[in-house]
Parts: C-alpha cells; sequence; structure tokens
C-alpha cells in the first residue's frame, strides 16, 4: 500500500500537522500574552511615572527651591516600588531614594524634567490628580506673588462662607472652593452657574482684589509692555484674567490661567476691573505677540517662587532594566531549531508508535483474508490490554465463535438429515412390504405408518418455529394469561405420558396465582416441551414440579420453573442444552431423545416475549428450567 494511503502515512501526515500546529499556537501564545504583559507594565510604570512626576511638579511650583524634598521623594518611591531621584540639570544630586553606598549609577537619559513654567504635557496630563497643564506650560499652581496671605484667605473665606449660605437660603446649592493661590470662590452646584446672577446675595464682593493681587498684577503689566517695547509695539493694560483689551468683568475670580485673546477665568488674578483703555489694533499678528510676551513676563515674575528646574531619573529599585528580545538572526535560527527539533521528535515518536500499532493490523488483516478464502481459522497473537489488543482479542473470539458456528451447522445438516431419514426409512420399508405382499395393510400397519408421520411433521414443525424465530417473523397474539391455571392444563395434557412413565407431575402454585401479558399457545408450546423434556429424563418413581411466582417490588417480572428429580445434566454440557439438536445421549436413540430442537425452540419462545431461560443441574440429582417473563409485554400492547 503507498505511504500517502496507508495508515503509517496519514498518522505521520496528522502528527506532523498537529506539531507544527501546536509550535505556532504556543508561539503566537506567548508573544500575545507576553506583548499584553508589556504592554500592561509598561501602562502600570507609565501612570506611576506620572504621578510621581505631578507630584514633584506640585512641590516645585509650591517652594523656591528643592530644600526637604528628599522625604517626599523617599515616599514616592515606597508607594511605587521604584527609584526616584532628582539632580540639578548638571546632574548634581538633589534627592534619591537608593542609599549611597548601592545606590546604581544613574541612566544616561532621564526620565523627565521637572520644571514648573515648562510642563512635560504628556505627563501632566496622565497625573493622578487630573491636574494637567495651562495652554503656555506654566502649571497653574505656581502662583508666586498672586498668593494670598493667611489673612486674607481666611477674610475672604468668611465671605465665601456667607455668599454660600445666602445662595443655600435662596434655594442654589453651592460650595466655596479654594484654588492654589488661596483665593476662594463659589461655585455654583450644577450645570446653570447664572441662576446666582439673579438672587440678593451679592458675588461682587468677593471679586475685588486684594492690595498684594493688584501689586502683582500690575508688576506683570510692567514686564509685558516692556517686551512689547523691546519690539516696537505698544503696551497694553491686562485685565483680572490676564486677558487684554476691553475688560471683562469676572464674577467668580479663578487661578491664573493660559494667556488668550479672550476672556478666560484665571485664578487668583485680581477681581477689580479696571477702566476701559484703548489698547492697540486687534490683529492675528499682535495677538500673538502679546501673548507670547504675557508668557515670558509670567515665567520671568514666577522664577523667583518656584524651584528651578530639575532632572528626573525613574527606574527600578535595582537600577536594572527587564532585557528585551528581538527577532535577530541568532534568536530567529533558535526558534527555527527548536520548531525542527520537536517536529523530528514528534515523527520520530509517531514512527514508533504506529509501526506498533500497524503491525497487529497487518496480522488481523492476514488471518480475517485467510478465514475469507476458506482456510482454518487461526488466531493472532495479542500484544497488550490496548486498545489493539482488546480488537485483537475480539477478533480471536469472533473466529473462535466462527468455527463453533460452522461446526454445528455442518452438524445441523448432518442432524437433520438424520432425524428426517429415520421417519421417512420406516415409511419407504413399511409401504414397499405392503406392495410386494409382506405386510398386510392392517389398521395397526397404517398407525405405525402415521406415527411415523406425525414424527416427520414434528420435526418439520419444529424447524419452521425456529426458521420464523431467527427470522423475527415469529407471530404473537398476547393477551391476560393465569399463570397457575395455564400450568395446570400443560400438567393435564402430559399426566397420562407421565403416568405411564411411572414420574409423578405436580404443580405448586397459590391460588390465585400471577398473571402476566402472553402469547397461552406459544407459552403452553414452551413449558410443555420442558415438562417433556423433564418426564422423559426423570426416571421411575421420580417428580417433576411446575412452580410460579412474582418476583421484584411489584410484580413486574413472573417466574416459571420445571423441576425433575432426574438423572441431571453434566457441568460440561450444562452451556449446551439450547443449542439445536444437542442432546446428552450422543446415539440418538429414539427411546431416551426427541429431535433435539425442543430446548431451543423453548429459548428462542420466551426471547420473543421479551424474557430469559436460565438451567441449572447438578448430576444424578436433577434439573431445573427457569423462565423469566416480563408481567407486560415488550411493546407494551396486549
Amino acid at each position: 500500500m503507498p505511504l500517502q494511503r496507508s495508515l503509517l502515512g496519514r498518522l505521520l501526515a496528522v502528527s506532523a500537522l498537529v506539531a507544527a500546529c501546536s509550535v505556532a499556537a504556543t508561539a503566537w501564545i506567548a508573544v500575545q500574552t507576553t506583548s499584553g504583559a508589556i504592554k500592561q507594565e509598561q501602562g502600570q510604570n507609565l501612570t506611576a511615572d506620572a504621578r510621581i512626576y505631578d507630584t514633584l511638579l506640585e512641590y516645585a511650583a509650591r517652594n523656591p527651591t528643592w530644600d526637604g524634598v528628599d522625604a517626599t521623594v523617599r515616599e514616592l518611591a515606597r508607594e511605587s516600588g521604584r527609584r526616584v531621584a532628582l539632580t540639578t540639570q548638571s546632574r548634581q544630586p538633589l534627592a534619591d531614594s537608593a542609599t549611597a553606598a548601592h545606590a546604581p549609577a544613574l541612566p544616561p537619559q532621564a526620565s523627565a524634567v521637572v520644571d514648573p513654567l515648562s510642563v512635560d504635557t504628556v505627563l501632566a496630563a496622565r497625573g493622578a490628580d487630573g491636574q494637567g497643564a495651562a495652554a503656555d506650560r506654566i502649571d497653574p499652581r505656581a502662583v508666586g506673588p498672586f498668593r494670598l496671605s493667611a489673612a486674607d484667605s481666611s477674610a475672604l473665606r468668611r465671605k465665601a462662607d456667607d455668599k454660600v449660605a445666602c445662595l443655600n437660603r435662596a434655594g442654589i446649592a453651592s460650595d466655596v472652593v479654594v484654588g492654589a493661590s488661596g483665593r476662594p470662590r463659589v461655585q455654583v452646584v450644577g450645570n446653570d452657574p447664572e441662576r446666582a446672577q439673579g438672587t440678593r446675595c451679592d458675588l461682587a464682593a468677593l471679586d475685588a482684589p486684594t492690595r498684594s493681587e493688584r501689586k502683582a498684577l500690575d508688576a506683570l503689566t510692567g514686564l509685558a509692555d516692556a517686551c512689547l517695547k523691546r519690539q516696537g509695539r505698544e503696551g497694553v493694560r491686562l485685565n483680572n484674567d490676564l486677558s487684554w483689551g476691553d475688560p471683562v468683568p469676572v464674577a467668580v475670580p479663578a487661578e491664573p490661567g493660559p494667556v488668550a485673546p479672550q476672556p478666560v477665568p484665571a485664578p487668583g488674578a485680581p477681581q477689580e476691573a479696571p477702566p476701559s483703555v484703548t489698547g492697540p489694533e486687534r490683529t492675528g499678528e499682535n495677538d500673538r505677540a502679546i501673548a507670547s510676551c504675557v508668557g515670558t513676563a509670567r515665567s520671568e515674575q514666577l522664577s523667583s517662587y518656584v524651584a528651578s528646574p530639575a532632572l528626573l531619573f525613574i527606574g527600578d529599585e535595582g537600577g536594572t532594566t527587564l532585557p528585551g528580545f528581538d527577532l535577530s538572526p541568532a534568536n530567529s535560527a533558535r526558534i527555527a531549531g527548536a520548531a525542527a527539533l520537536v517536529l523530528a521528535l514528534t515523527v520520530g515518536a509517531s514512527v514508533f508508535a504506529g509501526t506498533r500499532l500497524v503491525r497487529p493490523l497487518h496480522a488481523l488483516t492476514g488471518a480475517a483474508q485467510r478465514m475469507r478464502d476458506g482456510e482454518e481459522p487461526a488466531s493472532v497473537p495479542v500484544s497488550g490490554d490496548d486498545e489493539v489488543g482488546r480488537l485483537a482479542a475480539a477478533f480471536n473470539d469472533m473466529s473462535a465463535h466462527r468455527a463453533r458456528l460452522e461446526a454445528q451447522r455442518k452438524a445441523m445438516v448432518s442432524d437433520v438429515a438424520h432425524e428426517l431419514r429415520t421417519p421417512l426409512s420406516n415409511i419407504r420399508g413399511w409401504l414397499e412390504a405392503a406392495q410386494d405382499g409382506l405386510a398386510d395393510p392392517d389398521p395397526a400397519f397404517v398407525s405405525s405408518l402415521l406415527e411415523e408421520a406425525v414424527l416427520l411433521q414434528h420435526i418439520i414443525d419444529d424447524l419452521q418455529d425456529l426458521a420464523e424465530a431467527d427470522a423475527g417473523a415469529l407471530r404473537l397474539h398476547p393477551e391476560p394469561v393465569e399463570v397457575r391455571e395455564l400450568l395446570g392444563q400443560v400438567a393435564a395434557a402430559h399426566q397420562a405420558r407421565a403416568e405411564g412413565a411411572g414420574v409423578t407431575l405436580v404443580v405448586e402454585a397459590a391460588a390465585p396465582g400471577p398473571e402476566l401479558c402472553a402469547d397461552p399457545v406459544r407459552l403452553r408450546q414452551a413449558v410443555g416441551n420442558l415438562v417433556s423434556n423433564a418426564v422423559r429424563h426423570t426416571p421411575r418413581g421420580g417428580r417433576v414440579t411446575l412452580r410460579t411466582y412474582a418476583v421484584d417490588a411489584g410484580g413486574g417480572t413472573v417466574l416459571i420453573e420445571v423441576a425433575d428429580t432426574g438423572s441431571g445434566i453434566p457441568a460440561r454440557d450444562l452451556p449446551h442444552v439450547f443449542d439445536r439438536f444437542w442432546r446428552a445421549e450422543k446415539s440418538r436413540s429414539r427411546r431416551t431423545g426427541g429431535s433435539g430442537l425442543g430446548l431451543a425452540i423453548v429459548r428462542k419462545l420466551v426471547e420473543a416475549h421479551g424474557g430469559t431461560v436460565e438451567a441449572a443441574s447438578t448430576e444424578g440429582e436433577g434439573s431445573t428450567f427457569v423462565l423469566r417473563l416480563p408481567a407486560t409485554p415488550p411493546d407494551g400492547t396486549i
């Protein structure tokens, strides 16, 4: 057989395909899992880095120097489990969470630059508290000279609390929000803050700038004007919200915000609206120049109030990084080698296993072909207790069973010929004798011929019953049957023969006996065969007993027993008592046995009723045949 069509070839192909798919699937799962883990770890690290950066940025915005930041750095390192270090721009150490004795060298590239006047927008956007940078990249927490004193902040807070109480009495929910500069403002809860304008609660009292705020705004305006004059441009007057042009009153002061040509609330800016002045011509070019100068002025004004820029280093505690993996030629070669090794091992194992699997199959094929060619059945060796071994054992059982069936078939042909030959020979002999005038056809002569004809008819009827049972064409007509009454009818039918043989035939069954649904004619035939067989093999003075009783809790099964005190059946012959044409007396004498079909017919009739028949015997003491029948027919009909 070609390799591609053989079982071994297909096993090799499937094994190689499974191995290739396994390698590919394992590699894909490993890559996806590793990539996901790396992305997740990177996301977690980026979030932690952003939190560290935001915390240090807040410290720099609120303090003019980095003195005292060491405690904050160590706390951040403890929370994140990472090393945090700060240095000046010339890499002079400011603070480091690692101990000096075991601190590894800092990497050449800093993680970020902490400068409240030039915020890293990417890290600031991922800050832990959601605080983002302004459009001009100045941290909104850097308020510098706009920070209120404790006395001014407390005074404004009392006013704000009064305004909130007033709004609450008016049915408007509001809260006091304190900005980075320490200035409180009233924030209306809800999406309609304009509701507060229609009340008698005068919120404008909170808008008046303090002396320190007015002074800081004047200084900022002067710095911006100086920048514009250096460019040959006209100076501007900054409003409370750091806009320019016509002032726009702002009801609720906000923190200093991004510089923009349109009114935008800015926290910490003075809230007193100056007189309207005429500024430079409003063009796009002038607005860009003013915005640039205002931003430069804010940086210059805040430079002395915030800490100087510092380099931030964030890494692992041991200073190590996770090793990377790239598909270099060496790594690609290792992957290919590993895949080839897996394939080679898979193919080798498949060849070994396939050879062991195919060898007994070849033996089974050869034995089956020899059986087909008519040779004597031969058993195949059983290699083990696996599936193939069990298949070989089942084949050997089938071969032995086939040999037995073939022997039974040959014996059955011989037995049928013998059983038919004897009555036919007798009939022919008597008829020839009458034809030759050697026998007188008197009533005794006719009676003898009739007896042989009846015997021949009985054998033919038995064969017909077996043929119908084998073909599943045995017709039953079930109806309710009182078993005790049926046994009495069978006993009455065989009473004369039993008395002639000197055998006592009795029925032992309580009245009323059990009932079942069965074909009474076929059931009497089965029980009658057992009784006839028992009377034949019971010596004079013996006893044949018929019993019946119901078993199971609900009486769903009825047992019929036919027991005798005859010669019994040897243990070696007991498994064959229901075989066709089997008789304990091998001489096949008419005096000692019948045709050998009675018990075979009993088994077929009982099986047609959905029951079973069993035989138990002790040699020299007697035999017992038990019919186990369901009270209801198999199809549940009557």
